[in-house]
């Protein structure tokens, strides 16, 4: 197995307030955040894991939360640094930090760019003040405006603004002005997804009344179009970019790629070159478990099993709307390609599949639950 290329993902657990429909590793911070503390960890949480690196460069790294934006500038110089003295890195590596535009201000972006981050995702979800009261937020349309427009002054020209449609009360229309205002302040990127109620949430314990399915379908229908005359053109499921401007850390992600994860819950993939294994690990969930581990951090680590395989790539490969060339998949599995017959002949036969290539076709975009089942080990 050739091994494939590497990104680093590092959590920060903390947040203000635990929105009511998120389902992540977050922790309302009731005090101050111990920065210094958590910093000291997660360099030795680096030095348990460096052995799985085995010479790569480290093509993208991701700050995501949580909420990033809550650490200073010093706590991203210092550990930026530190990686970089640990690690070799790519020439043109990819660093993303997640910031929510509540908990931000003008001074801290200059700060996060000198520190060498170089590609923002701002968790806007809505510019409209009655949308975000019902999402939990803690900022206000102005300040999600005010606080790109402040990214950009302070040198980011490659961000990304999360967006979710389908939210309690929304129609098409509020929908369409919502994409509009974020046109209006020139993203690279924008993820557009629809609100789900995920379990252990606030929402799951007392939903809110969402549109019904024909506003959901009419909504995904002219968000598509809009995005795609804007110049954004869909990538992935949710994921929409402008021209050479894709997430690089995602795709590899959906590449079937290795990642490492450090921090609190934290979730790791790698491919180890000796025994041809797959590992997939995490890290202690709470902070303070996470902390005040010693021998190691990791916790459920498990090879995927073979027989795993096949479904494990596909979920991932075939969420990108070009799909990946066939050929990808035993280089990331070093499984052969013929051991997904004789399924991929008839789902290419079922006009789902597009032939020579792992790509879905437009009918089988639509049912992508459907396609991967047929690679679930029963």
């Amino acid at each position: 197995m050739t091994l494939p290329p590497l990104s680093l993902y590092i959590h920060i657990p903390w947040c203000v307030r635990k929105c009511p429909y998120c389902d992540f590793n977050s922790h309302e911070s009731h005090q101050e955040i111990p920065e210094q503390a958590y910093l000291d960890v997660l360099k030795q949480d680096l030095a348990l894991d460096i052995a799985f690196i085995q010479g790569r460069k480290i093509q993208s790294i991701f700050f995501g939360g949580g909420t990033p934006s809550l650490m200073s500038g010093a706590f991203y110089r210092e550990l930026i640094e530190h990686l970089s003295i640990n690690l070799d890195f790519a020439h043109d590596i990819e660093i993303t930090m997640e910031a929510n535009p509540g908990t931000t201000e003008a001074g801290r972006f200059a700060v996060y760019r000198e520190a060498g981050i170089n590609r923002l995702s701002l968790g806007v979800q809505s510019f409209r003040d009655e949308q975000l009261k019902a999402l939990g937020r803690i900022h206000s349309a102005k300040q999600a405006s005010a606080a790109i427009v402040q990214a950009k002054q302070a040198g980011f020209d490659n961000f990304n603004i999360d967006l979710m449609h389908g939210l309690p009360g929304q129609g098409a229309e509020q929908a369409m002005e919502d994409l509009q205002a974020a046109f209006d302040l020139n993203p690279t990127h924008i993820s557009w997804y629809q609100l789900t109620i995920e379990a252990n949430t606030e929402f799951y314990s007392k939903p809110p009344i969402l549109p019904d399915e024909d506003v959901m379908w009419e909504i995904q229908e002219a968000g598509e179009r809009l995005l795609a005359a804007n110049g954004y053109r869909q990538y992935e499921v949710s994921a929409y970019a402008q021209a050479q401007c894709q997430s690089r850390h995602n795709l590899n992600y959906w590449c079937f790629g290795d990642y490492i994860g450090l921090g609190a819950g934290a979730h790791s993939k790698v491919s180890v070159a000796d025994s041809g294994h797959i590992l997939r690990y995490r890290k202690s969930r709470l902070p303070k478990d996470y902390m005040k581990a010693r021998i190691t951090h990791r916790v459920a680590e498990e090879a995927v099993l073979v027989e795993d395989l096949p479904f494990e790539f596909l979920m991932n490969a075939l969420r990108l709307t070009e799909g990946v060339e066939e050929r990808l998949y035993s280089q990331r599995t070093g499984l052969p390609l013929a051991s997904l017959e004789p399924k991929l002949s008839y789902l290419r036969k079922q006009g789902l599949l597009l032939q020579n290539r792992l790509q879905l076709t437009e009918k089988g975009r639509r049912f992508l639950n459907s396609v991967l089942e047929h690679f679930v080990e029963s």
